[in-house]
Parts: structure tokens; C-alpha cells; sequence
């Protein structure tokens, strides 16, 4: 049997480079800089040269989404500045009406009592991060 270099590339797995996803219809794609601690990533300041989605601002916290293995990759670079791609849900990173100066006023919970720590809080489904150049603030 003679095989063909054309015909051998069709028989070797896909090379590495990460095909995105379609998007949804009711998602958006963002791209972010920022740090992580756990599963929690805070967008960090960013210039406008710079990739990303400018409805992420600075200081915003995300709830990352992802594999095991990929959340444990990123614990090992806590403490190093890192950019996450990412599929959201339309709206979610808008809650509340903007009254100016990066204020935004949302409703809080109706139900009395304590609110769930991860209720209402932006959820992330991660596709790719890499490490970039920078560091973190720590925080106690």
C-alpha cells in the first residue's frame, strides 16, 4: 500500500491550533487582561491598543468556566498577569444602568437574607488564556 504525503496529513490528528466555537446567538466572545485567585478572574486595566471587550472594565469580576485541568493551569500562574477568551451570555456583564463615571446601579436580591456568593455574578465560559506580560496586585 503506498501512501502519499497528501493522503498521510489526512490520516494524522489535527495539528494543535485551537478552532474556536461558533457563537451562540444570545453569547458574545471576550477577550480579557487580568489576574486570577481560584476561579475568580479580575479584569484588569487595559489600553486601547490592546485587545479586548470594552464592556469588561476594569475591576470587574468574572467566575471562570472551564476543565479541571485548564483551572488547575491557571492556579499555577496566580500572581501573574493573564488574558482569558471566553464565551458570555449577552447581558450579563451589562447588569444595572450605567448613571456615569463607570458607576452602574443593579437590583439586589429580593429574598431577604444572604445571598448566594456565586449568585449574580458574571460566569465566564473559558475557550483559551495565556500568560502576559505584568504583574498582580496582591490583596491580602
Amino acid at each position: 500500500m503506498i501512501i502519499t504525503a497528501g493522503s498521510a496529513a489526512l490520516l494524522l490528528p489535527r495539528a494543535t491550533a485551537q478552532e474556536r466555537k461558533p457563537v451562540p446567538k444570545d453569547s458574545a466572545r471576550v477577550i480579557a487582561r487580568g489576574c486570577s485567585k481560584g476561579y475568580i478572574f479580575t479584569a484588569g486595566p487595559r489600553a486601547a491598543e490592546e485587545p479586548g471587550t470594552l464592556d469588561i472594565r476594569e475591576g470587574m469580576h468574572l467566575r471562570m468556566n472551564g476543565p479541571k485541568k485548564v483551572m488547575a493551569e491557571i492556579k499555577a500562574h496566580e500572581g501573574q498577569a493573564i488574558e482569558i477568551i471566553g464565551l458570555m451570555k449577552k447581558g450579563q456583564y451589562l447588569d444595572g444602568v450605567n448613571i456615569g463615571g463607570g458607576v452602574r446601579v443593579s437590583p439586589g436580591s429580593s429574598g431577604g437574607g444572604i445571598p448566594s456568593p456565586g449568585a449574580g455574578q458574571p460566569q465566564i465560559d473559558l475557550e483559551s488564556w495565556r500568560v502576559v506580560p505584568g504583574g498582580c496586585a496582591t490583596n491580602k
